[in-house]
């Protein structure tokens, strides 16, 4: 009822208000507050836009706040989101698989027990990108403005693949081949167990 009342076509609200600051008064009725937050979500998509080029694998501003929802998500590093963006712009140009690990925790909603694991990856859900090829049905979040700016303002990149550095910095390792990016994760997984182990010791 409420996306009626918004005019919005979409199959859920998730995403669908801009994060900002809003000025209204205390009596104003909660459908003109939801409803400019939307409107300001939707100026947001029709600036950006006209701004993506011909090649571009998003066919409509719905799929540019989708995958904007899915970089927020993805790194706390402003820096490395537009790098990111261009990942993903070249894994769905080539049909290729998201496999973003947000989508699938996101999928799992209360089940998810906090560590992602293998059974979680292989679990079928609208928002697995790991089974399912091409983008999740919906937004996973609510992006900013700068996220959704950077999506259209992706480089044109070679790479494929990107993990957590070892050095849990919070920033990655981007690779153009798998057999590089198994060497990165290998290398953040070794130092993810030692992390673990030395956790649990320390609570004995």
């Amino acid at each position: 009822q409420l996306l009626q009342n918004l005019n919005l076509n979409y199959p859920g609200l998730e995403g669908a208000f801009l994060p900002d600051t809003y000025v209204f008064d205390p009596d104003e009725l909660d459908i003109n507050i939801y409803r400019k937050a939307s409107q300001a979500m939707q100026k947001q998509l029709a600036q950006v836009w006209p701004q993506r080029t011909p090649e571009s694998p998003l066919k409509t501003p719905y799929e540019l706040l989708i995958l904007a929802s899915i970089i927020e998500k993805e790194t706390g590093k402003s820096i490395e989101a537009n790098l990111i963006s261009g990942v993903f712009i070249h894994r769905l140009s080539i049909n290729m698989k998201l496999q973003s690990d947000p989508t699938v925790i996101y999928g799992l909603g209360k089940k998810f027990t906090g560590d992602i694991t293998k059974k979680d990856l292989i679990t079928d859900t609208p928002y697995n990108t790991y089974t399912r090829e091409g983008l999740p049905p919906g937004p996973i979040c609510t992006p900013s403005p700068k996220t959704i700016d950077l999506v259209l303002d992706a480089p044109n990149t070679n790479y494929l693949y990107f993990v957590a550095k070892a050095d849990f910095s919070g920033f990655h390792h981007f690779s153009s081949t798998y057999e590089e990016h198994n060497k990165y994760a290998k290398e953040y997984q070794k130092q993810l167990d030692i992390y673990q182990q030395k956790k649990a010791a320390a609570k004995q």
